[in-house]
């Protein structure tokens, strides 16, 4: 149990603005109760994690925040708005997105082009606006189609920017532009930009963590939900993970992470919730969980009582 007692390294100092509220969350399937009355809140600008033993419940958290399951009994709320019932693209919308325990991406398209789906959560434009573009705006300067070439090619440049300029563009290839830009600099900034014409299947494992990391913030979340982000990483591919989850934090999103890396979870959380067999044990800072007696018993096996001697 070593590794518990890590100390957080994190410097960012949460708003006191509650953007994700669990409350009093209990679910069931059939007569087994999966999480029983698990109550909890997330501040903004907040790296929350969420740790316990294997079945704790921690995934099944995760589900019914995302619109997996509907809890039994209880509440989520998001800044303010009820999260049950809602199914899963509805939670995206609200500002919600996650990444899974095991990877799930899509293996026969390219790196940019798994991104470019999580972009067009955000996309206004219908399915038959897209096979028509029949919606045209008047696009800004920086919009128009560039002039580049020479002879006969950069006279057709001049015609489509002209053009471009009259009759305006079809709303759904400036999304297309646009979500092919943040594609890129998402990948960059996971950096695994020199890779973004390979297919997923072909990319290593931690690249395709990262990119499932990229995927999820193309949503553009206010709360990005990581679930098990290290597994199966070594040392340093756990340490390069630590510094991204810190520059996620400073992008402005608030983060809860589920991990079972003690080192990980204690060097990079603000505070951590702790569950077993579907209950919360313990809440704090992590130097305060990572002494809390419950928490020891829970990870050893040891009874409360002889933790605590």
């Amino acid at each position: 149990m070593s590794e518990l007692s890590l100390e957080k390294q994190t410097n960012a100092t949460p708003d006191d603005e509650v953007v994700l509220e669990v409350d009093q969350v209990t679910l069931k399937f059939g007569g087994v109760v999966a999480l029983n009355g698990v109550d909890f809140h997330i501040r903004r600008g907040e790296i929350l994690g969420l740790i316990g033993p294997n079945g704790a419940g921690k995934t099944t958290c995760f589900n019914a925040m995302t619109g997996v399951y509907a809890p039994t009994s209880g509440n989520i709320r998001f800044l303010g708005k009820q999260v049950s019932g809602r199914q899963s693209h509805q939670i995206t919308r609200m500002g919600i997105a996650r990444t899974f325990q095991n990877i799930r991406l899509f293996p026969e398209m390219s790196a940019l082009e798994n991104v470019l789906v999580g972009c067009d959560a955000r996309h206004k434009t219908s399915v038959l606006g897209a096979l028509f573009r029949a919606y045209r705006v008047r696009p800004k300067p920086e919009e128009l189609p560039e002039i580049t070439g020479t002879g006969l090619t950069r006279a057709q440049s001049r015609l489509r920017r002209a053009t471009a300029k009259v009759f305006g563009v079809s709303r759904h290839t400036l999304e297309e532009r646009a979500g092919r830009k943040k594609a890129m600099e998402l990948l960059r900034f996971v950096g695994i930009a020199d890779r973004a014409n390979d297919l997923a299947r072909n990319l290593p494992y931690g690249y395709q963590r990262r990119l499932e990391i990229a995927r999820a913030m193309a949503t553009e979340p206010q709360l990005l939900c990581l679930d098990e982000p290290a597994a199966g990483f070594n040392p340093a591919e756990k340490e390069s993970l630590m510094a991204l989850i810190r520059r996620i934090r400073d992008r402005g999103l608030t983060v809860l992470l589920i991990e079972h890396d003690m080192k990980l979870v204690m060097g990079v959380t603000d505070r951590i919730v702790v569950l077993e067999f579907g209950q919360k044990i313990a809440e704090g800072l992590p130097s305060e969980v990572a002494s809390n007696p419950k928490v020891i018993a829970a990870y050893l096996g040891e009874p409360d009582d002889a933790a605590s001697a």
